[in-house]
């Protein structure tokens, strides 16, 4: 996997060659497909810290000794509609040990093993941790998207303009 800028800009993708264009485009997709595994992850633990600071709460109604543990599935579960013009990407585990590595530091960092042996300070602060890697890995997804969409919008450019030609794409060229 190529280690790719925060951003492409659509004039430096003009300038590259058609077989470029098309590798740069890959090369967002494979790298936003092992972010939104790694946001996944980190939306999961967030969503069980919520869970158990509202639990702890009262909140969410639930019986406060009752452990989140129960609860899991419930928790987990997609509750929250598509955000808007959201696109599909297959969540599997990242092909690369870089992301692999980081998911790990990430998630150690954050000790949830057993949330009872925590104050609810502390749970708030792992939250507060974990919510802004999450905002940082949204971040790095949507500027990969862009130049994705910037990606196919060139190569359309190009077959549009007749500056690439399909015959070209068929015969392998």
């Amino acid at each position: 996997m190529v280690d790719l800028p925060d951003g492409v800009a659509p004039e430096a993708i003009r300038a590259l060659t058609l077989s470029r264009v098309r590798e740069l485009m890959r090369d967002a997709q494979r790298e936003e497909n092992d972010l939104s595994y790694l946001r996944r992850l980190l939306q999961g633990r967030i969503d069980i810290l919520r869970a158990e600071l509202a639990r702890r709460s009262g909140r969410d109604g639930a019986e406060p000794k009752s452990p989140v543990v129960g609860r899991l599935p419930e928790i987990l579960s997609e509750s929250r509609p598509p955000a808007r013009g959201a696109r599909h990407v297959n969540v599997q585990p990242p092909r690369t040990d870089r992301y692999r590595s980081w998911i790990e530091r990430l998630l150690a960092d954050v000790g949830l093993s057993d949330l009872a042996a925590h104050t609810d300070a502390e749970l708030g602060e792992a939250l507060d941790k974990l919510a802004g890697h999450e905002q940082e890995v949204s971040s790095r997804r949507h500027r990969l998207q862009r130049t994705a969409d910037d990606c196919a919008a060139e190569i359309t450019r190009r077959y549009r303009e007749g500056e690439a030609k399909v015959e070209d794409l068929l015969s392998g060229r």
